[in-house]
């Protein structure tokens, strides 16, 4: 068994076809056929189950995807960690953020990394939480920056400080000017604009104290949020961070008193997923 073997074995899990498997490995089918027949021989056990359109994996056949996946997961680790060693600390650091991360990849730890490794260059994606993860899973990114709450249980997790959820309007929806805090219950009847985001977590608060919100506007974007409270069109609800995201000339800011709505930004990874020298050096300034 090698690992060229295995990447053909795979090839095949993953198209459930010999012909699509071959064409995708850019060989012929016979060839492909025997290595596999070579496989199962070595082994001792069937793997595949041919049917009449595709294939099925016998038990061993899925034992064995299993384990091959990590094989050569290692071994593509392996590769990589060779490449840093021999390069030094350069190459493209690939990272998702979510859009009320705010300016956390322009607060002051970037910039000394920037400063200590020059040769690192940063592909940023934008995405909600759940695009995130699922990019993480296509090893399209290395790290991504996501807001609590999300489901923690298959990731490593760097967090940051908790901040309050903050209401944003115009000096015209301020009821209480002199206030720099607010009540959940202050919200009740208020022209709410949510952060789809956030939406569960707000509806769930606002049950907890017995009122039913006004929604003018549920929206995908943390940085829309704050556009239409800036507007004049509602009261916005993000998260303290995401107010420096888009134009807030004309808001007044007040936090939520309320710890249930705090959240925190966390960086995450894969917990069986190679970091990279440049990744594990961007945690260490997170």
């Amino acid at each position: 068994m090698d690992l060229k073997q295995l990447r053909y074995f795979m090839a095949i899990v993953e198209e459930r076809q010999i012909t699509a498997a071959a064409r995708r490995l850019h060989m012929a089918q016979p060839p492909l056929s025997n290595q596999m027949k070579m496989l199962e021989d070595e082994i001792g056990l069937k793997l595949f189950q041919r049917g009449p359109h595709h294939i099925e994996l016998t038990e061993a056949g899925e034992l064995l995807a299993a384990r091959a996946a990590q094989l050569l997961d290692m071994a593509a680790m392996t590769k990589r960690e060779l490449k840093d060693f021999r390069q030094g600390l350069c190459g493209t650091l690939a990272i998702g953020t979510v859009s009320s991360s705010g300016g956390i990849l322009m607060h002051e730890g970037m910039q000394v990394f920037r400063a200590e490794f020059p040769r690192v260059h940063f592909e940023i994606h934008d995405g909600n939480t759940y695009q995130l993860i699922d990019m993480l899973d296509r090893r399209i990114i290395e790290i991504a920056i996501v807001r609590t709450p999300f489901n923690a249980a298959r990731f490593n997790c760097k967090y940051r400080q908790p901040e309050p959820m903050i209401a944003a309007m115009t000096s015209e929806l301020d009821w209480a000017p002199e206030k720099q805090e607010i009540a959940v219950e202050e919200l009740a009847e208020k022209p709410l604009i949510l952060y789809r985001r956030f939406e569960q977590l707000l509806l769930d608060t606002f049950a907890a104290h017995d009122f039913t919100p006004e929604v003018a506007c549920l929206n995908d974007d943390a940085r829309t949020t704050i556009l239409w409270a800036n507007a004049g069109l509602g009261v916005a609800i993000a998260p303290a961070a995401a107010i420096e995201l888009a134009a807030h000339n004309h808001l007044h800011v007040k936090t939520i008193a309320e710890r249930s709505l705090q959240t925190r930004l966390a960086a995450i990874w894969p917990r069986d997923a190679y970091i990279s020298s440049p990744a594990k050096h961007f945690l260490e300034l997170f």
